[in-house]
């Protein structure tokens, strides 16, 4: 039976790859973070609903809504030399997927942590050819940013009013949940953040649910690892060092496959690990109460 052909849309994963091959062999380390970036835009363009990724010419305010951004942040890339300039028709200011492409991994970048100025030397050096990164790079930056839980960036006073707490703020910064960038903040995992406050009105200190987080992270390494190296030997027989990358449709092939896994292993390890707990809590809170009902009788 034939393979099953993926949902991606070619132009914006064509484009992404283009400047992957235009890489050069020998690479500085500092510069994966390019790589890294543009996989992320890799994934995140395979798990776009049928469609909607683009596909063709846009004006700026199309362009805004698909890349999740403002015009008048478009406008101001523009005038830093981020963005190459428009197609002009008449009065009209079109955009293509190059744009789009370009678009996305700039707001990634600002997004982890990156200045203007930064993200524009980074992306002048892509362009060039100069020291951007070896495709090599591609097995280890598939294990990047691509995840569902996407950064949100900040005021800095808005983030410690989030967390209401200045010592737990810190550690949260230490640990990598939180990243700072002059009076602006990056919180790299939102939806920890909020599972941490909604726990907290029960009455649990932030101190413990930071102290469970950092006890808990390594041990999901450890299953991460095992999970995903199943995943990583099908990559591994397609992507190899030294050799050219393999077509377009190939590749989209195995980032649908490595989608899927994620998908399926997620769903797979939470369905065990919530009846591991559900086991747990009735075995602790039955031993409470054998506790409490042995003491009554004495």
């Amino acid at each position: 039976m034939a393979a099953k052909q993926p949902r991606q849309p070619a132009g914006a994963i064509s484009t992404i790859l283009t400047g992957l091959r235009r890489a050069p062999r020998q690479i500085r380390r500092g510069s994966r973070d390019v790589i890294e970036t543009a996989v992320s835009q890799l994934f995140d363009a395979a798990v776009q609903p049928h469609g909607a990724a683009a596909s063709g010419e846009y004006r700026i305010d199309e362009l805004a809504r698909l890349a999740g951004t403002t015009t008048r942040n478009i406008r101001v890339y523009r005038d830093r030399g981020l963005l190459h300039p428009p197609l002009r028709v008449g009065r009209i200011a079109l955009f293509n997927d190059t744009h789009l492409t370009r678009l996305r991994l700039i707001t990634s970048m600002l997004d982890r942590g990156y200045n203007i100025a930064h993200v524009h030397e980074m992306l002048s050096a892509w362009e060039q050819g100069k020291d951007i990164g070896d495709v090599l790079g591609l097995e280890d930056a598939i294990a990047g940013n691509w995840a569902t839980e996407k950064p949100e960036r900040m005021p800095l006073v808005d983030a410690k009013r989030l967390v209401d707490d200045d010592a737990a703020f810190d550690r949260l910064v230490g640990n990598g949940v939180i990243k700072l960038d002059t009076e602006q903040a990056i919180i790299v995992r939102p939806k920890l953040i909020e599972a941490f406050n909604e726990v907290r009105r029960y009455g649990v200190p932030i101190d413990t649910l930071i102290d469970v987080h950092e006890q808990v992270v390594p041990l999901l390494d450890q299953i991460s690892s095992i999970l995903v190296q199943a995943g990583v030997e099908q990559v591994s027989e397609k992507i190899k060092p030294g050799e050219s990358l393999p077509a377009d449709t190939e590749v989209a092939e195995l980032i649908t496959m490595l989608i899927q896994f994620r998908t399926q292993a997620v769903s797979a390890v939470s369905a065990t690990l919530a009846a591991s707990i559900e086991s747990t809590i009735e075995s602790v809170v039955s031993q409470m109460l054998t506790e409490y009902v042995e003491k009554a009788a004495e």
